[in-house]
């Protein structure tokens, strides 16, 4: 459907793309610049991320198109690791900004960037998340991304892509490299 000359959406739907493999951000952000294609803006939240990714540039690049803002540390959250109250208080900061985006009119689709796996370490309670879910208006996409997603977050989404790891360099020590994981 067009209106003013760009595409909008009569219906969101709720997408989510879990498991252990590579590629849920980078899907999340294909979905974005296809958006961007059409003329549709997207919110990209990423959660327990601080780190300077190439994707915060490309953001930038995007004549406002996308909007992307991090809620976390500059470090990577192990589930082996005690969380810290400040992760527990940036995460909630950020579902707190999503939901303000997610409810301005301003954006066709948000994306929660590693949302799924603030379930996992405690950081956000699946209650919590179905509520956002709730809010959520009828003509905006949301997109949640993930390790460990729950059954209950599953039964609820309309789409759900399962990433599974068949190989990986990093279990021979490469490390993530600029451009392309990070």
């Amino acid at each position: 459907m067009k209106s003013n000359g760009k595409y909008c959406l009569s219906r969101g739907y709720i997408q989510i793309y879990t498991g252990n493999g590579k590629g849920k951000t980078t899907a999340a952000l294909g979905l974005a610049f296809r958006a961007m294609g059409r003329g549709l803006k997207t919110y990209f939240g990423q959660f327990i991320k601080g780190q300077k990714y190439g994707e915060i540039e490309a953001a930038r690049n995007s004549n406002g198109m996308i909007t992307l803002e991090q809620y976390g540390r500059d470090t990577f959250l192990h589930a082996s690791k005690k969380h810290s109250l400040k992760d527990k208080e940036m995460v909630q900061a950020g579902l707190i900004r999503a939901r303000k985006a997610m409810l301005s009119g301003n954006y066709d689709i948000i994306v929660l960037d590693e949302i799924i796996t603030t379930i996992y370490f405690k950081l956000v309670s699946l209650d919590e998340l179905l509520g956002f879910i709730i809010d959520k208006p009828s003509n905006v996409e949301l997109v949640m991304t993930g390790r460990h997603a729950p059954r209950k977050l599953i039964d609820t989404a309309d789409l759900v892509t399962q990433m599974s790891e068949v190989k990986h360099y990093y279990k021979k020590g490469i490390s993530a490299r600029n451009g392309i994981e990070r």
